[in-house]
């Protein structure tokens, strides 16, 4: 299990591939977000999205699955209570594969809650291209070493 300790200023986790399809782009626009341009080849292609384009709190739900599988179920974690900012760069479109990082930028002990972790990452994705697709800087709450093998948590 990752514990604050090892998560170090510098530190980079890979994420692995995510595979973009037509249904789940359409499917979660439905629910969450029905822009046309979200729903509709044609609507997506008149706007200046270029074609029918995932939301971009889908790309933000796909980021998180990637997260998770990367470092995150495999962590302390004790959630989250801010994402600092989140850029959309370009369009994700069906058919996009989309991978990325996460990079450590600061790590340290709370003030108030000496057992728990503030850990600042920025996730990075992109596309098959190469091409920047999302950026997110956003903090992690986790346990240190020794509140995990101590079973602390109050």
């Amino acid at each position: 299990m990752l514990v604050l300790e090892d998560f170090t200023p510098g530190r980079v986790f890979t994420l692995a591939d995510y595979a973009v399809t037509r249904e789940a782009v359409v499917e979660f626009a439905a629910e969450f977000d029905p822009q046309p341009f979200h729903l509709d080849e044609a609507a997506g292609a008149a706007s200046m999205l270029g074609g029918l384009s995932a939301s971009g709190w889908h790309v933000a739900g796909m980021m998180m699955r990637m997260i998770c599988d990367a470092y995150l179920l495999n962590s302390t974690s004790q959630g989250s209570s801010s994402v600092d900012h989140i850029d959309w760069k370009r369009p994700v479109k069906p058919g996009d594969v989309l991978s990325g990082t996460s990079t450590v930028l600061t790590s340290r002990v709370s003030t108030k809650k000496p057992f728990l972790g503030l850990v600042t990452l920025r996730t990075e994705l992109q596309n098959q291209n190469g091409e920047t697709t999302a950026v997110c800087e956003h903090l992690l709450y986790c346990l240190t070493r020794q509140a995990h093998e101590e079973g602390t948590i109050a």
